[in-house]
């Protein structure tokens, strides 16, 4: 039997070649002859090269390769009398789309990774910085990233063809590349065909890159508003940039430009809470008027700055002779504390040029605190504070709050004869101011319940209390009062440890030991005297 005969390739549905031991051709089918022109038959096949070397290869079964712009993959029959009958089956429609499923799987694996990356930051900064890698390196030669900004000079990240960063500032108006301007306003992007790359001004390609061979731009869409560009450069040599390259660098852009805009936005707001922050801090003291005025603070959250608690100190002016020191407790923690703490530390500067009449000061403070839409409480102290000779006179106000506590030179401590109704809560309130003296060396320490219930101690539970406060401070007579207050921080933060705790703070008003004199030139401090 011939190999003919051993096998009918006239009905198959795909082209078949029949070849002897020698590598001549015995019989092609119609497909074959149309798909193979210069196979002869009773002579040895030439091409497809990859087939003809197959068929010497007798221990393979299978082959595959191109024919023509096609690809086929050839299937290995033997025959009875040693020749063998290839079967060609068309696997260019297979491998197209296997090809294209391997591209998505890649696009998809890289645009989690992206993701991953972008998000690692909210930096600005560093958003950018990441943009233009990823992109020069999965999507371009060369990548910049453009940030819209209100300066007249635009900032750029760019990542060249050898992996480097930099940065710089672009004076050129958008307008002079084709599609920019709109990119940067959020515009759907214009294909890189309409782009000349020729036309690209000098300060969008990097040093040493080379003539550009395609040039693509596209937005980075962001929350509300566009947060940039995207600018993709491939060598000459390289391929142009195909309509489904451009709309994957579409796909990075979005996440790239969302990183970027939640990276902006969280820098405006980072902004926003500093200088809410900083109006809510507690002022640095220092001496007025020849009296010490000395604070500290310590929020109930370790991680935060501000709280319910604070302290102000006044300085005397045109319409308020006497300094005056506030020190209050509002009701509650954390952030919306310390807004309240700033209400009413607003509205006692406004109300200032009534501090004369402490009791009229706290009515006006109780009627706007009751106003709002939520009742909310506040305990505090005023203290009208001047020097009198070498002692300090104080008119002391107390409203729901602990009494100022008084340490003189012997080292006796006095309860200030205050007392009143807290603040924002009854209709009318009550308030009894007393008149103290300091002699040098005295001091009045305004304190928080925070100090005297901060629970600690051997077992952690037991509130550190009055008298353990009183003791304490019968050992600071006589010295300035930063040193109170740093005395009592200190003793405090050893009773509570790691222990949970209320926000503190304490304020000490001292009468100076020692005045200074006028030094010769009129100006600078002189010598010290006691």
């Amino acid at each position: 039997m011939t190999a003919a005969d051993a096998v009918d390739p006239v009905g198959a549905p795909f082209p078949v070649v029949v070849m002897d031991e020698a590598g001549r051709v015995v019989e092609l089918n119609d497909a074959a002859s149309a798909l193979l022109p210069a196979a002869r038959v009773h002579e040895p096949l030439s091409s497809p090269a990859w087939l003809a070397s197959a068929h010497q290869a007798a221990e393979h079964r299978e082959a595959s390769g191109e024919v023509g712009d096609r690809y086929f993959s050839a299937q290995r029959s033997s025959l009875a009398d040693g020749g063998t009958a290839w079967w060609l089956v068309d696997e260019t429609a297979y491998r197209s789309v296997a090809a294209e499923l391997a591209t998505e799987r890649e696009r998809t694996r890289f645009l989690a990774e992206a993701s991953s990356a972008l998000l690692a930051s909210l930096n600005l900064d560093r958003c950018m910085e990441v943009t233009a890698t990823l992109a020069a390196a999965h999507l371009a030669d060369a990548a910049l990233v453009i940030a819209p900004t209100r300066a007249r000079k635009l900032p750029v990240v760019v990542c060249d063809h050898l992996g480097h960063l930099s940065r710089a500032t672009v004076s050129s108006k958008p307008e002079a590349v084709l599609g920019l301007a709109e990119a940067l306003r959020g515009f759907p992007p214009v294909p890189s065909r309409w782009i000349d790359p020729a036309t690209a001004p000098d300060w969008l390609v990097p040093e040493g890159f080379g003539r550009v061979g395609s040039l693509a731009i596209t937005p980075l869409p962001g929350h509300g508003v566009p947060a940039g560009a995207l600018i993709l450069l491939r060598r000459a040599r390289q391929t142009s940039f195909t309509e489904s390259e451009e709309a994957f660098a579409g796909l990075f852009a979005a996440r790239a430009g969302a990183a970027m805009s939640a990276a902006r936005l969280y820098a405006e707001q980072n902004v926003v809470a500093d200088t809410l922050v900083r109006a809510l801090l507690p002022p640095s003291l220092h001496q007025v008027e020849g009296v010490e005025f000395a604070g500290g603070y310590r929020a109930s959250v370790e991680t935060e700055l501000i709280g319910g608690d604070f302290y102000d100190v006044h300085p005397p002016g045109e319409d308020c002779p006497e300094t005056l020191a506030v020190l209050g407790d509002v009701a509650g923690k954390g952030l919306e504390a310390a807004v309240l703490t700033g209400k009413i530390r607003n509205t006692l500067h406004a109300l200032l040029p009534m501090a004369d009449d402490h009791a009229r000061m706290l009515r006006r403070l109780n009627s706007a605190m009751r106003g709002g839409d939520r009742v909310r409480f506040a305990t505090l102290v005023l203290a009208s504070v001047r020097r009198e000779d070498r002692d300090v006179l104080l008119r002391l106000t107390s409203a729901g709050h602990p009494v100022p506590l008084i340490v003189r030179r012997d080292g006796r401590v006095e309860e200030a004869d205050t007392g009143g109704t807290l603040i924002g809560v009854l209709p009318t309130i009550s308030s009894r101011t007393t008149h103290v003296r300091l002699a040098p060396g005295e001091t009045c320490l305004l304190y928080t319940d925070g100090v005297t219930e901060a629970r600690g101690g051997p077992l952690g539970d037991v509130m550190f209390g009055e008298q353990r406060l009183k003791r304490a401070l019968a050992q600071c007579a006589g010295i300035p009062a930063a040193a109170v207050v740093e005395r009592v921080q200190m003793l405090t933060d050893e009773w509570i440890g790691e222990g949970r705790h209320d926000d503190i703070a304490v304020l000490a008003v001292t009468a100076p030991r020692a005045a200074h004199l006028s030094a010769v030139d009129g100006t600078t401090r002189g010598r010290y005297t006691t």
